[in-house]
């Protein structure tokens, strides 16, 4: 699987395009701006944008969904628990205090274990609520994509509504942690830099001591 790591939006997202090298299958996770630019890409690469990943619903994640899903017709992915909870009513409410567009409902609602095939290439879905209900991280060996439950050096805030630190803390620690030394990690953001692995991160990373 190829991984390309766009930076975009007011927040400073890592988006990514997954592709398969095989079939030119490709995902577009958490596209929080810079629509055209991703699109761009993804049309000088010659690849068909299948999937829309969500890897949580914050709008920073997800504000490009609606503007990728009527320029590829993709489908939009997310776990069900996020699904659910930023369509509450009071929920949206809150959100929308950060200006930023929210996403349609999700076509398709996953869980813990599930697969996302891409062409010939899967993503293992591993439900690591805390940052919110239902964050997820996207696993195809060597590479994890954390979305904002594990940065380089760093760990997803837990102030917002949906937010628990014993819950994230669990995520990383009893699933991710596991995980081979050398996996890869592709952050949500890239407050801490723009990748790490695991070894690293169990190492170094203050918040997990």
């Amino acid at each position: 699987m190829k991984v390309e790591q766009h930076i975009v939006g007011m927040m400073g997202v890592c988006c990514y395009v997954l592709s398969c090298e095989k079939t030119g299958k490709a995902a577009i996770v958490d596209p929080g701006g810079d629509e055209d630019r991703v699109l761009a890409a993804v049309d000088r690469a010659g690849l068909e944008v299948v999937s829309i990943i969500a890897t949580h619903g914050h709008p920073d994640h997800v504000c490009g969904n609606r503007r990728i899903k009527e320029a590829t017709g993709a489908q939009i992915i997310m776990h069900a628990a996020d699904d659910d909870f930023f369509n509450q009513p009071n929920i949206k409410n809150y959100f929308s205090m950060l200006g930023l567009e929210e996403s349609p409902q999700a076509d398709r609602r996953v869980t813990d274990g599930d697969v996302i095939t891409i062409g010939e290439e899967s993503l293992q879905v591993i439900h690591t609520p805390g940052h919110t209900p239902g964050g997820m991280c996207l696993y195809n060996p060597p590479d994890l994509l954390t979305g904002d439950t594990l940065f380089v050096g760093g760990i997803g805030r837990t102030d917002f509504p949906g937010g628990s630190h014993n819950e994230l803390i669990a995520s990383i620690v009893e699933k991710l942690l596991v995980l081979p030394p050398e996996t890869v990690v592709w952050p949500g953001h890239g407050y801490g830099g723009s990748r790490s692995t695991i070894v690293e991160e169990h190492r170094s990373n203050p918040y997990l001591r």
